[in-house]
């Protein structure tokens, strides 16, 4: 654990000096002013919380400082990490294979959020916990997913299923599942693409590699991950309904962390998707990608808070 948690602090090193380092300047060494509120709640806004998240922070946090009366900003500081964990604490829903063999997980999303890197990692991620898995390169519209797929296939030692450029992506994703059928194996990953120029396409694709799968194995697909690129925050998250109404989304995979100052759209996406936030990314190694953990990241977001001043 103290491994998982020091890569996520590190790759979540933006979105700490964005909100934790402000709110510690804010609060640090002061007394406590209700005249603080204003500040904390910009501070909150600017990362990117959302307002339906920052309202319910506050309020909370304004209840508990009136019950309790701390003189210290130091003990608000800590019961702001209380409340924000507590909040996410029904987002966090562990990924897992299920009974069914061989299980079908699909990756959806916009082009650009990760998909095809999350499919090479998750691959890998199963892989070393003892699975059997086979990837299967159903963006078909793009030679380079393909090509990047099959590289971090390769990496993961994984096999990967291909056709050619502009194939029908369903195809693909049959062919992955009868290999995973008759090689016994314990799970099959598609990618899919994400163009976004024709919605009605895009959904009537996923539908179709939905069904297609759905024939082939009992209940599948099993998982459904939704792809968000935290980097494009809020701005991502109408984008993200399109595929809610195309396939039944089970959980959301939050990319790219490492690379905004804006990482605390985990709040926003929890009140607007209603779904669970199942794995985090912070970087491009195969190891990057890991459970999201709420007190992992608000910790890493907020840094560590004196347990005494609790």
């Amino acid at each position: 654990m103290a491994g998982f948690f020091e890569r996520l602090r590190q790759g979540m090193a933006r979105t700490r000096e964005g909100l934790g380092d402000r709110i510690r300047t804010l609060i640090g060494g002061r007394q406590w002013s209700d005249a603080l509120y204003d500040e904390l709640e910009e501070i909150l806004y600017e990362a990117d919380l959302g307002y339906d998240a920052v309202d319910d922070i506050l309020t909370r946090l304004k209840e508990d400082v009136r019950r309790r009366r701390p003189e210290r900003a130091e003990e608000v500081l800590a019961r702001l990490q209380d409340i924000m964990v507590s909040q996410l604490a029904p987002v966090a829903q562990p990924y897992r294979l299920g009974g069914q063999r061989p299980e079908v997980w699909m990756l959806v999303g916009v082009n650009g959020t990760g998909k095809t890197t999350t499919a090479g990692k998750l691959a890998e991620r199963m892989k070393q916990q003892g699975f059997r898995v086979i990837l299967g390169a159903a963006d078909t519209f793009r030679a380079a997913a393909t090509e990047q797929l099959m590289a971090w296939g390769e990496r993961a030692g994984v096999d990967v299923v291909r056709q050619a450029e502009g194939a029908d992506p369903a195809a693909v994703a049959f062919d992955t599942v009868k290999a995973a059928v008759a090689r016994h194996l314990d799970l099959a990953i598609l990618d899919t693409a994400g163009r976004l120029h024709n919605k009605r396409h895009l959904m009537q694709e996923l539908e179709k590699i939905a069904r297609v799968v759905g024939r082939e194995v009992a209940g599948a697909p099993h998982q459904v991950f939704l792809v968000i690129d935290a980097t494009t925050g809020q701005n991502g998250l109408e984008q993200a309904r399109v595929f809610q109404d195309a396939v039944p989304v089970t959980g959301i995979v939050l990319t790219k962390l490492d690379g905004t100052a804006k990482g605390g759209v985990a709040f926003a996406i929890h009140r607007t998707l209603k779904l669970p936030i199942q794995l985090v990314g912070v970087g491009e190694s195969l190891d990057d990608l890991m459970p999201f953990d709420p007190e992992a990241y608000v910790r890493a977001i907020l840094g560590e808070v004196n347990l005494d001043s609790r």
